[in-house]
């Protein structure tokens, strides 16, 4: 197995919440005990609801947020510690962010040219003479021809689909060796996602880029990733190979996802779970407890006052559950990543 491009030893991010009482101050727990890998010239979707944590994780990566507890190792080094200007913009060269919105990521006054040699230049890319070449390869490689035509043109200029490709060109420019994809063909026509998906694919393969693919749309995560992280009230509740996972899901939740999405072989007749409706303050001050039992259909009397461990129940696949991956049924719970 190949060595990790980055890895996340359990991360955690609290917001201040309202106080409800004198004296006391309520936190969301944005994001609590979150591990994983990303792997060289993988795609790993990170899935869930809105509300789930998803875009905090990935903000965390792109050291946008300061956790509040563990650890991002990048190259043997815990990069969240290092708050120093030369490390940041070292590290922001190779972990680079593409964000949901085509339409405000980009500088509406300023050419396409501008927003490609800006980074090219910041980091000293290439030599002065060879920026306009290195802008036309990039415009080239996320099929914007011709690139001297694209380059000359304002983001209004651009459809939709051609402004995000235009926002992966300029991630591209630094020489990432990871990408964090943050719902990057939410705001796209459906006519066009599958492009954008399909450059994601080309990248990892002829780039050996490591993805963090954001979504909340499990039929694009299939598509596209290698392994899935589904994430509900800031944690992991379950994880592993993709096809595995969705072909026999042991969380709870993960099951109320999939019974949600359209399947088109299954026809009309599509059965759902019955669950409660979800509460928003989940993962506020969370008690103790599976953090899901409020809507849960398999909750007995322990997921109400023990938090679950994640649990790896089958090779490769784990799941944040007591019922269907109980620790004490002599399974270990996942092993740290440390």
């Amino acid at each position: 197995m190949s060595e990790a491009a980055l890895e996340v030893r359990h991360l955690e991010k609290r917001f201040a919440a309202d106080a409800r009482f004198v004296g006391r101050r309520s936190y969301v727990h944005a994001v609590d005990d979150v591990s994983f890998m990303l792997r060289p010239g993988t795609i790993t979707a990170l899935v869930g609801e809105s509300g789930s944590g998803k875009s905090t994780v990935a903000r965390l990566l792109a050291r946008l947020y300061a956790p509040t507890a563990g650890s991002v190792i990048y190259r043997g080094k815990d990069v969240a510690r290092d708050k120093s200007r030369r490390s940041v913009l070292r590290y922001r060269s190779q972990v680079q962010m593409i964000f949901q919105d085509p339409f405000g990521s980009l500088n509406p006054v300023k050419t396409i040219r501008h927003h490609l040699e800006r980074p090219l230049r910041i980091h000293g890319i290439v030599e002065r003479d060879e920026v306009e070449d290195r802008v036309h390869e990039l415009l080239r490689t996320v099929g914007l021809v011709p690139p001297g035509h694209v380059a000359d043109k304002y983001p209004h200029e651009l459809s939709g689909g051609q402004r995000q490709r235009v926002a992966i060109a300029r991630t591209l420019a630094v020489e990432p060796v990871v990408l964090l994809a943050d719902e990057p063909t939410s705001m796209l026509d459906v006519s066009i996602r599958i492009g954008i998906l399909n450059l994601m694919l080309k990248l990892k393969e002829e780039r050996d880029i490591a993805f963090l693919y954001v979504t909340h749309d499990l039929a694009s995560a299939r598509y596209l990733a290698d392994d899935i992280l589904v994430m509900y009230a800031g944690q992991i509740v379950e994880q592993g190979p993709i096809e595995q996972v969705l072909a026999d899901p042991l969380h709870p939740y993960t099951k109320l996802l999939l019974s949600a999405a359209a399947d088109p072989e299954a026809g009309v007749e599509t059965k759902r779970i019955e669950v409660r409706k979800g509460l928003a303050s989940a993962a506020v001050d969370p008690p103790d407890g599976c953090r899901f039992v409020g809507r849960c259909p398999l909750a007995i009397d322990v997921c109400s006052r023990v938090t679950p461990a994640l649990v790896e129940a089958h090779p490769g696949q784990a799941a944040r559950c007591h019922v269907t991956a109980p620790a004490s049924a002599g399974i270990a719970a996942v092993p740290s990543t440390s």
